[in-house]
């Protein structure tokens, strides 16, 4: 134990059980220096780019990251809010409302939210907690599909964490929930929400992330579980095979992924003479590039400019009240037999240490 972790650290301390909220991460600015710093980090990363080190990082290093950054700057430019990154500013918010509604309930722990690439960094998110005195900590990817490119390099960063801590917390993961009712409810109940102020769509597309089609060959759950919440959701909207489309957005390189394509998919249905649109994404919880800029401007160009006439983006589920109170069933869920419920006063503490003490002294 270092000097350091020995201050930080008192016997007797009350436990903390912190849920950390696990996102993708983000530029600090939508400036070339900014996003060249994330792309490094991202791109770098061997579970999101599965090509050996020796070939991927001088062709990272020396060309994609020089001439991706500032096309990939501009893209942020166009959605950055006064409040910073979409993505930043909405998984703030969806941290906050969770810790509201688990008080609400009668939950006493910490709520807190770390990115895998960018601030709020991992490692120094779960620093802070340490020192607080986490003894438990419920960790929730907020990715509702598992890939080893999200889900698993994410749990790769608590891990490198732990390696260096002497006083571990007990740990619990929420791997997906891409089934999970809550979430699945508050998905039909944005798009029905949606469709109440402004119309039923020709078609309703499904966007989902894309990866490349070798992770499904190799044994990755992603696209399996993308399918099976786009067949819930079309379920709990009552729809037929004819009014709901998946598709898969953001490919990167020249290698298949998983298809359909989303931008070839619209263009595909507005030349075929589906007149309206309405995208949602239900891979992402929150707000951000892949939604505001390609699918809510780059896929309405696409769409628009093929012969459709009108395209509806829904937004993401981001701090809604249904979001927040379904997510609030599935950490109380995963937090069971956890005794979050009641806080440890000061009596408690003193008779929890007297009673340690007492058989310290037995067992002398």
């Amino acid at each position: 134990m270092s000097r350091r972790e020995a201050e930080d650290y008192e016997h007797g301390s009350a436990p903390l059980t912190a849920v950390v909220l696990f996102n993708l991460g983000t530029p600090s600015a939508p400036t070339t220096p900014a996003v060249r710093r994330y792309l490094r980090e991202f791109l770098a990363d061997p579970r999101v780019v599965e090509v050996p080190r020796a070939l991927w990082l001088p062709l990272l290093h020396g060309i994609i990251v020089p001439f991706r950054a500032p096309r990939t700057a501009a893209k942020y430019a166009r959605i950055w809010q006064p409040a910073g990154s979409p993505l930043a500013s909405a998984t703030a918010s969806l941290e906050r409302a969770l810790q509201s509604e688990l008080e609400r309930r009668g939950h006493h722990l910490t709520v807190r939210h770390a990115m895998r690439y960018g601030e709020p960094a991992t490692a120094a998110v779960l620093d802070v907690l340490h020192r607080e005195g986490m003894t438990r900590m419920l960790g929730v990817a907020l990715y509702p599909q598992y890939s080893a490119a999200t889900t698993a390099t994410a749990l790769d960063a608590v891990g490198d964490w732990l390696r260096g801590k002497r006083r571990q917390p007990a740990l619990r993961w929420v791997r997906s929930f891409a089934d999970h009712p809550s979430y699945i409810a508050a998905l039909a109940c944005s798009v029905r929400s949606h469709w109440a102020s402004h119309g039923r769509p020709d078609r309703l597309v499904m966007s989902f992330h894309g990866m490349p089609r070798r992770t499904l060959e190799l044994g990755d759950p992603y696209h399996c579980e993308c399918r099976k919440t786009a067949r819930l959701l079309a379920q709990a909207l009552e729809l037929d095979d004819t009014q709901y489309l998946v598709s898969f957005q953001s490919r990167f390189g020249a290698e298949a992924w998983l298809q359909p394509y989303t931008e070839p998919s619209l263009r595909e249905l507005a030349r075929a003479g589906v007149r309206r649109v309405d995208v949602v994404c239900p891979g992402f919880v929150a707000d951000c590039l892949e939604t505001l800029e390609e699918i809510a401007i780059e896929g309405k160009q696409a769409f628009l400019s093929s012969g459709g006439a009108e395209f509806h983006y829904i937004a993401c589920l981001n701090d809604s009240p249904q979001w927040v109170a379904g997510l609030a069933d599935l950490v109380e869920s995963e937090l069971l037999g956890w005794p979050t419920r009641q806080a440890a006063d000061a009596g408690q503490l003193a008779a929890s240490a007297a009673r340690a003490q007492a058989l310290r002294e037995a067992a002398r």
